[in-house]
């Protein structure tokens, strides 16, 4: 069997190209094979971590336990925001602990306190040391992972290996036997190039090295700047011996200066700009020389050094690196876990994109409770970073993670609404414990308003107060903040104009005055979120109000635009009321100045829409997507529309206002026809390779995308109505621990030949009926209520009759304007 028609002969040149061992396929097809024969499966064993690590997909694959602080891994030259990339033309900078995965930042992120082994057969004064001087070269097929474990290989035959707690963990190297082991500590060499001074300090003695300084956010203002430490303990619990030990500095014109014996560098920020590097450099002698395998315990801490080695002896104390290993595997068992798939029965490609997948969606945000600062700083609620960015997570990141994890899905939402505590508005992309760009508005109420219409009955019990909740969704969307580039909504004008006008006086607020299409669209969804929470909280009068608001994305449609022989586009629109044309096509893959035209935060981005053209930001009403058939003209042009969205080349799989659009054929009551776009979808942009993801994994978004289209359902955020289609497996059970309940999904008649980007004619793969603990359900949609929530059984009979499937025999998908969304549930 063949998941991806040809994947077997493509990864073969694949494979003799890109880092990741061949050894890492061979070893999770091993697993899935053997899987049936074990009593209890091991579901780390299926995980490829280096999924999405080229094709720009920005995924860290470093060693990390679930929403781990840490997650070390190898920095590398060129793009490389994860730090790490399969590009084997790349260059490896040294190993680090602090990134994150799946994000776009241009500049990288983290990336501090690098480590890198190098050999010195001259001696101390001769070692390769700054950035541009110790770069090497890695060994081809050597780079390994596994959930909590992460190794490499130099050119130089040095192996790096690490293994992480949640704010510390361990690095190993092992030398060429007999080889005299010599390390450089970085300073001053982030991934950003963000270094604002800092400290560095050598306690020979105590065989301790002290690291920390102030670094600039990867994705917000450059004026603000965050604090990071490091301890690392470099005797091993007294197994090493430190021979030789100093500081270095240097720069790209010729400074290269080492001091031995000397045991602190204290740096401010070089104000006339430049790179000025600094650190340590120390040579370690082993238990063994033959074996030459040397130790480095590291903690880390947004607080202090004293913090960091404090995590360093709570965390990892005497343990080995075996034993640290074994634990973070366990942690990742427990969340793993929490799907089972049928193994015997689904396909071993469809096994290990699935749990990837759902790996990824537990490396963030990071846990970094205990470690705040600024504004959070002490505070008592627990305390996640790296939220960036809400408006990529709240599509399918969070309601995959409601399905399974409430308590995990609680604690994030206590940060989001402390953010509101401490600010006055919940944070956006707040990352590197420092305030992030908006992208589309407020996101965070989609993100707290899925957890309340989903947990409601339990919330107090997991620590959330729904009255402060909705207050802080309130202050979002009524609450103006000064500048909200960072923060809240630009609210003022929406609520005077119905919209966010273009080219408007707005004397109460600064802000980027852009994207005024696509944050009026995003602003109308999040004011559903709140209506979704005040019909919850039995608050009729602000129902009324924010259901009205909801649908004010009918305020910039524009029935008069035509492209491509289509009648009816989004448009920004003057505070006069009328509108200013921009052409459709304009930042969409069509666009003939699409590498080179203005479409993100840019200030001369004069589209109107964020990362995407008008034409595919015009299927973007998640909440009323009936009124936006009747707006295009009714089904039948609705479903020629949509088809050429996708057949003309509009769609674009990596960007996440087009995550729901494959399952629009369900509205227009052709629901067999989803199925089919979402077979080609999945088939056209993933796999298992390196380059298995469409582009940037935004925080696992794309892949909870996948994982939702994988199992044959998708989420509506904000709601409990999940959207039926036909899943790549005969049978899988989600577990709620939390909740103490399960849910088997099981398919009837299910053909191994449905899974390909086309069906084949007289294969089963639509969805005849479905009953929901023996009793009859909608064939289109259920709700969270009557599945996941109490459990039980859902079972799925498809036919290879696509006509007769393709009809929600009367029950479509919940809009507002058609009377949906009504029931609290």
């Amino acid at each position: 069997m063949v998941f991806i028609t040809g994947l077997a002969v493509l990864l073969l040149p694949l494979l003799t190209s890109a880092q990741p061992s061949p050894k890492i396929y061979e070893r999770i097809q091993a697993a899935i094979k053997a899987a049936p024969n074990q009593t209890e499966i091991d579901y780390t064993q299926f995980v490829n971590p280096f999924i999405g690590t080229s094709n720009y997909g920005n995924v860290c694959p470093g060693a990390s336990i679930p929403f781990g602080m840490v997650k070390f891994s190898t920095d590398m030259t060129g793009y490389a925001p994860a730090g790490y990339v399969a590009d084997p033309a790349e260059w490896i900078r040294g190993i680090s602990p602090l990134h994150d995965s799946g994000t776009g930042s241009s500049l990288g992120t983290y990336g501090n306190f690098e480590v890198m082994p190098v050999l010195c057969p001259y001696g101390f004064k001769t070692c390769a040391t700054t950035l541009q001087a110790r770069i090497r070269k890695r060994k081809n097929h050597t780079d390994d992972a596994a959930p909590g474990y992460f190794a490499l290989t130099l050119d130089n035959n040095i192996t790096m290996e690490a293994t992480p707690t949640r704010r510390a963990g361990l690095e190993r190297f092992t030398f060429p036997p007999y080889a005299k082991s010599y390390f450089v500590l970085d300073l001053s060499n982030d991934l950003p190039a963000s270094f604002a001074g800092g400290e560095l300090n050598i306690d020979p003695e105590k065989g301790r090295i002290t690291v920390g300084g102030q670094y600039g956010s990867s994705f917000g203002p450059g004026r603000y700047n965050y604090q990071a430490y490091a301890c690392y303990d470099i005797l091993d619990g007294g197994k090493q011996k430190l021979e030789e030990y100093g500081v270095w500095t240097g720069d790209t014109v010729g400074l290269d200066a080492k001091g031995p014996n000397m045991r602190r560098v204290n740096l401010t920020l070089n104000l006339i700009g430049g790179v000025y590097q600094s650190g340590a450099l120390f040579s370690l002698s082993p238990p063994n020389r033959e074996n030459n395998v040397l130790n480095l315990r590291v903690g880390v801490s947004f607080r202090s050094v004293e913090q960091a080695c404090a995590n360093a002896e709570e965390e990892v104390g005497s343990a080995t690196f075996e034993e640290i290993r074994e634990r973070a595997r366990a942690l990742w068992q427990d969340k793993l876990k929490r799907l089972e798939l049928d193994i015997p029965n689904t396909h071993s490609n469809v096994t290990q994109m699935v749990y990837s997948s759902m790996y990824r969606s537990f490396l963030t945000p990071n846990n970094a409770t205990g470690e705040s600062q600024g504004e959070y700083l002490d505070t008592p609620h627990p305390y996640f970073d790296s939220l960036y960015c809400s408006w990529d997570t709240y599509r399918t990141a969070f309601p995959w993670m409601g399905l399974h994890s409430p308590e995990d899905y609680a604690q994030i939402v206590d940060t989001y609404i402390d953010g509101y505590r401490k600010q006055g508005w919940m944070p956006e992309c707040r990352a590197n414990n420092l305030p992030g760009w908006t992208q589309g508005g407020s996101s965070a109420d989609n993100i707290v308003g899925h957890f309340a219409v989903s947990y409601h009955n339990e919330a107090q019990a997991l620590g959330i107060d729904l009255q402060e909740l909705y207050a802080a969704m309130v202050a979002d969307a009524e609450v103006n903040p000064p500048e909200w580039n960072t923060l809240g909504r630009q609210a003022d004008v929406y609520k005077q104009y119905g919209y966010v006008p273009f080219s408007v006086l707005d004397i109460s607020s600064t802000g980027r005055q852009t994207r005024e299409g696509s944050r009026t669209l995003e602003y109308a969804f999040e004011d559903f979120s709140l209506r979704q929470v005040a019909q919850l909280l039995g608050k009729p009068e602000d129902v009324e109000k924010y259901t009205n608001r909801s649908l004010s994305y009918r305020n910039i449609w524009d029935k008069f635009v035509v492209s491509d022989g289509f009648k009816g586009f989004f448009q920004k629109k003057y505070p006069n009321g009328t509108f200013q044309f921009t052409d459709p096509i304009n930042c969409s893959p069509n666009d003939t100045m699409y590498e080179t035209r203005p479409c993100s935060l840019q200030g001369s981005n004069i589209n109107g829409f964020y990362e995407s053209s008008s034409w595919e930001y015009s299927w973007f009403v998640p909440h009323d997507t009936a009124n936006l058939v009747t707006l295009m003209g009714g089904n039948s042009t609705f479903l020629k529309r949509l088809d050429h969205f996708f057949d003309a080349g509009y769609y674009q799989a990596g960007n996440e206002p087009s995550f729901q659009t494959p399952i629009g054929y369900h509205y227009a009551n052709h629901p067999a026809q989803s199925v089919d776009r979402v077979r080609e979808v999945v088939y056209q942009n993933f796999n298992y390779t390196d380059s298995g993801i469409p582009g940037n994994d935004d925080q696992a978004a794309m892949g909870t995308l996948l994982i939702f289209h994988l199992l044959g359902i998708y989420p509506v955020p904000g709601s409990t109505q999940y959207i039926q289609l036909s899943p790549f497996t005969p049978k899988y059970t989600i577990h709620n621990p939390y909740l103490g309940v399960s849910t088997t999904v099981t398919v009837k008649n299910f053909d191994v030949k449905s899974l390909q980007e086309v069906i084949p004619e007289g294969t089963s793969a639509y969805v005849e009926s479905v009953t929901v603990n023996g009793e009859p359900s909608p064939r289109c949609y259920f709700d969270f209520y009557d599945t996941f929530k109490k459990g039980g059984d859902i079972v799925i009979t498809l036919t290879a009759d696509k006509a007769a499937a393709d009809d929600c025999q009367g029950s479509l998908p919940d809009s507002l304007s058609t009377g949906g969304f009504s029931i609290v549930r």
